[in-house]
């Protein structure tokens, strides 16, 4: 069953990424997205560097680095645009896209027209395209012809500006300049798996927070709807008897009386049974409580004690922490609730004060003595001991289900 706050949680989600992503998700968007803009800005060092090694003069070179850097602005919004992408866009850019991809074509024509690289002219229109909504198939089919083109255009200029000696020189330049797509689609296309994994988590929850519901209706129709019809049924017979059997009237009304006190009872055990809190999040409480108090407070829990008897463990778990906080005294306090065999195993200790009396398993009080009676009944035992200053409560309940198989 899955807990209240968690159906909360899921009932305010929505599926746009981004707004209702877990902090992780969040944060890996921004390594994607940092590292779609390094790969930029490393590409615009490159270039700089290869005209450098050219001769080029130094007009040149701010030229360059500055349609690099408005054309690496310009995808900032693209970038960011990407975060909540559908891949299901089928219409024209609208202007917002527009616009980058103008800037784009602008800064590739000038940094052509100063340096003569192919590579320089289609490479920022080819990276901005990588950015946008495309479906699926459309990406794929795109990055390989860009990728195509740009290693063409790559032999374009080695066999012309790079034509000569030292044109092996310039291979960092023209594979980095290729394979920019290629790199920017790996990495969206990790963000992508991401934001579809993180989405399933949402519609899981939903679909636990709409069964959930489902379940609470169906056991309150079911619960209210049979003791309903009794009742009246009791309440019809008794209004048929009145007339001419007044004992047997009576004792129609005292059974719809008691039918009554057993939905009252059994809506009441319903709305604890749904109010219940998973036995890991109990033993999290009972830790805080201990540290609130001023203790050193450590919990051990087995991964699967979400199976436990949480209607045998919670009170106790309730029950001995309180005993603790009263009674204890000390600095320090360990719980743990493991499954060993065909039986669970819930263990509280804790040190106590010099100053306070020791509650012993021949004077346990009342507290324990209910525990007792409530292990018990689950055919289980409790065991409490004193060590050396110290106060154990041990309480093992047999395993149903594994004992069922």
């Amino acid at each position: 069953m899955t807990h209240p706050a968690d159906s909360r949680r899921a009932s305010d989600t929505t599926g746009r990424p981004g707004s209702t992503t877990a902090r992780g998700v969040v944060a890996t968007w921004w390594y994607t997205a940092s590292a779609v803009v390094f790969f930029e800005v490393v590409i615009v060092l490159i270039w700089v560097a290869t005209l450098i090694q050219r001769g080029e003069q130094a007009a040149t070179l701010l030229v360059v680095s500055a349609a690099g850097l408005i054309w690496i602005a310009s995808t900032l919004p693209l970038v960011r645009t990407y975060r909540h992408r559908t891949g299901e866009t089928t219409s024209l850019p609208g202007r917002s896209v527009l616009v980058p991809l103008l800037v784009a074509v602008a800064a590739g024509a000038v940094v052509f027209s100063v340096s003569g690289l192919w590579l320089m002219l289609a490479l920022p229109l080819a990276q901005s395209l990588q950015l946008l909504d495309w479906p699926r198939p459309v990406r794929l089919r795109l990055v390989i012809v860009v990728t195509v083109l740009l290693v063409c255009l790559w032999g374009l200029d080695v066999n012309g500006a790079f034509a000569g000696p030292g044109g092996g020189d310039y291979f960092v330049f023209g594979f980095y300049t290729s394979v920019l797509p290629l790199m920017t689609v790996f990495s969206l296309w990790w963000w992508d798996v991401l934001i579809a994994l993180d989405r399933a988590r949402i519609s899981e929850s939903r679909l636990a927070a709409a069964e959930e519901r489902l379940s609470v209706a169906t056991d309150v129709h079911d619960l209210q709807g049979h003791h309903l019809q009794v009742i009246a049924l009791q309440l019809e017979l008794a209004e048929r008897l009145l007339p001419d059997d007044r004992d047997a009237a009576l004792q129609q009304l005292r059974a719809a009386r008691v039918s009554v006190d057993e939905a009252r009872q059994g809506t009441r055990d319903l709305a604890t049974r749904f109010r219940s809190v998973p036995l890991p999040d109990e033993l999290a409480n009972a830790r805080d409580l201990l540290r609130a108090a001023g203790m050193a407070a450590d919990s051990r829990v087995s991964p699967d004690a979400a199976d436990a008897p949480a209607s045998v463990f919670a009170p106790v778990i309730r029950e001995t922490t309180t005993n603790v906080l009263r009674h204890g005294g000390g600095r320090r306090a360990a719980l743990a609730l493991t499954r060993g065999g065909e039986q669970w195993r819930y263990e509280i200790r804790n040190d106590t004060a010099e100053s306070k009396p020791m509650i012993v398993a021949d004077n346990r009080g009342s507290g324990l003595d209910g525990i007792a009676r409530r292990v018990g009944a689950a055919g289980g035992s409790l065991t409490v001991t004193t060590d050396d200053g110290e106060f154990c409560v041990v309480v093992t309940v047999p395993d149903n289900r594994a004992v069922r198989a």
